[in-house]
């Protein structure tokens, strides 16, 4: 037996697929709903798909299992403890299952969700009861671990007990046995930090993960819990989604190209614009109301952050041959379906028909500096995460609102309809922020490269104004 093994990186996720694959025959591990790129690979290598395998309810995206299995004649096992709505080989801890002398043992590893399971891989043609690598979902992370707080404060509690028991098993296993988590650097499932690699071993993350590496309970417990960031508001639609069975697509769905008009009667009918320019472009003109999100890895979590999830959308996409599959791709795995269109020859053709068009003021953060020197008072807002204002330095009388707490729709203290600049450290927060705060009332400037700590850092020879 050839045993091959191919990782699919899923960035704007932070996660990773695994296609195993011998003789001719290939499980899936973990597949996004957007599965037409795993078919595409089994088609490029030739394999038979015969079975599509999960570690858990997911609750950051759409499981591709049932559009892999659609068109396939294989099966989806999947933990039995996760109450399925469809078809399905549910498995518990210990049960096996067997592709071409590939063999999968599953571990219950509660705690990242109740039901979950590691997988452990055994090559038969080895004959070793040492598996391999194990498929530890959102367990074991590269650097990190599984957060125990998605299904609510009720159940964190235990979740994160359960998890340290998981984890001290996983433990247990040699230090040469490969860790191949399904969450990944970027992923909001992860607990704090993580290395940009998808897989490890149990030895590296022994020595290397500070919570894989505590023995004790109670400071497990602290130290994990202190690590929960914000997360999309989207996830508590996934596991409801996932359990059902989502929608069976088939293949990527296509963009209609709409008119000026077809996307002003497609706004009267609840439709939102999602332009996913570059943010200078979308600063120099943009359909009044849009939500301003370039098409970058985390596209559709802002989406899925800040409208509800199967809203229709119309899209103001970039020039070039890749954005539409891109955003449609991002947008269909978090169960954006509903997707109106694509408006035809963009905002200048929106404008040319005599229809309004708002524009966002820019300016560097050097200008900011300057003009906060000269004994100017603007507001400024402040959209970074408190980590950053702590470790890069705070600007003194901004509005400090971290880009989570802006979607959820708080006070801020800004008198209505005034002036705001906007930061974040790059650009990309506070251009998602400018289109919410327009949205306010508010008349927006936007800092779009650079951001609040190069403000601080040219202030701070002149004294009170950085800190």
């Amino acid at each position: 037996m050839d045993l091959e093994s191919v990782i699919l990186r899923t960035r704007g996720l932070g996660n990773s697929t695994y296609v195993l694959g011998s003789d001719g025959d290939a499980l899936v591990v973990d597949p996004p709903r957007d599965a037409w790129r795993v078919r595409e690979l089994l088609e490029r290598r030739g394999w038979r798909l015969r079975m599509v395998v999960e570690t858990h309810v997911h609750n950051d995206y759409l499981s591709g299992a049932l559009e892999l299995v659609s068109s396939e004649r294989a099966r989806v096992v999947a933990p039995a403890r996760g109450h399925y709505a469809f078809d399905h080989q549910g498995a518990d801890d210990g049960e096996e299952i067997e592709v071409a002398g590939i063999v999968l043992r599953a571990r219950a590893t509660p705690g990242h969700t109740p039901e979950h399971l590691a997988w452990e891989v055994y090559d038969q043609a080895v004959g070793d009861d040492t598996p391999a690598a194990v498929l530890t979902g959102g367990s074991l992370l590269v650097g990190s671990v599984g957060r125990t707080d998605l299904l609510g404060d009720d159940a964190t509690e235990e979740l994160t007990r359960e998890q340290f028991r998981s984890l001290r098993a996983l433990a247990s296993l040699p230090d040469d046995v490969a860790v191949w988590p399904t969450h990944g650097s970027g992923s909001f499932c992860a607990a704090g930090p993580m290395l940009d690699a998808p897989t490890s071993t149990i030895g590296a993350e022994r020595f290397a993960n500070p919570l894989f590496a505590i023995a004790d309970a109670g400071a497990f417990h602290d130290r994990l819990v202190s690590g929960f960031m914000p997360y999309p508001a989207y996830y508590r639609e996934m596991a409801p989604m996932n359990r059902a069975g989502p929608r069976v697509l088939g293949e990527r769905p296509s963009l209609v190209a709409l008119d000026p008009t077809a996307v002003a009667a497609a706004i009267a009918n609840g439709a939102r614009i999602v332009d996913a320019r570059p943010r200078r472009e979308i600063a120099a003109g943009h359909l009044p109301g849009s939500l301003t999100v370039e098409l970058r890895d985390t596209f559709a979590s802002y989406v899925g952050w800040i409208l509800p999830v199967g809203t229709p959308l119309v899209l103001v996409l970039p020039e070039g041959p890749d954005a539409a599959t891109e955003a449609v791709d991002q947008l269909v795995r978090i169960g954006f379906d509903q997707l109106v269109g694509v408006l035809d020859g963009g905002v200048a053709r929106w404008a040319a028909d005599g229809r309004p068009v708002a524009e966002i003021s820019t300016m560097s953060a050097a200008a900011l500096a300057a003009e906060i020197s000269s004994g100017s008072r603007p507001a400024v807002v402040d959209v970074r995460d408190e980590a950053e204002m702590r470790d890069d330095g705070r600007l003194v009388d901004a509005v400090e609102v971290p880009l989570a707490a802006l979607i959820d729709g708080g006070p801020l203290a800004l008198a209505p309809g005034s002036e705001v600049t906007v930061a974040c450290k790059s650009g990309v927060r506070a251009t998602v922020a400018a289109g919410l705060l327009e949205a306010r009332g508010h008349r927006v400037r936007l800092v779009p490269r650079g951001g609040i700590q190069d403000v601080v850092k040219d202030l701070a020879p002149s004294g009170p104004a950085g800190t």
